[in-house]
């Protein structure tokens, strides 16, 4: 059995319960940093106790359900992080609006804690 299996299973959630992403709103954002591989690893790190999350040293995935701390809403939220050389590409897939402006929020204030010496890093949202 999984560490997600698990978890679901302790907190009574089905994989069958899950919200699906209903992806309807984007936005993305190209943070500068020589560490983005680095901040990448610790907030997949962070964030895998509570969720699901995939990750190696330039790649991550980290799935919000959609019902949570930032509230309720129609479908789960993915974020995408991808590191570069000066770089952490971010891309935020939500089901609404408001949820992705939630995730923007929880996000940056995740990297601005682990990059406290960089901090506060520069957060250049597109929304699409």
């Amino acid at each position: 059995m999984t560490r997600l299996e698990l978890l679901r299973r302790r907190h009574g959630l089905a994989s069958a319960d899950r919200k699906e992403i209903v992806m309807r709103v984007t936005s993305i954002a190209a943070v500068p940093t020589s560490s983005g591989s680095r901040y990448l690893q610790q907030l997949c790190k962070h964030w895998s106790h509570n969720l699901e999350v995939a990750f190696i040293a330039d790649h991550g995935t980290i799935r919000f359900p959609a019902e949570g701390r930032a509230g309720t809403f129609p479908g789960d939220a993915l974020v995408t992080l991808d590191a570069k050389d000066d770089a952490l590409d971010v891309r935020i897939d939500a089901s609404v609006a408001e949820q992705r402006e939630v995730m923007k929020d929880v996000v940056a204030r995740h990297l601005d804690r682990f990059a406290f010496r960089e901090a506060p890093l520069t957060f250049d949202w597109k929304d699409g």
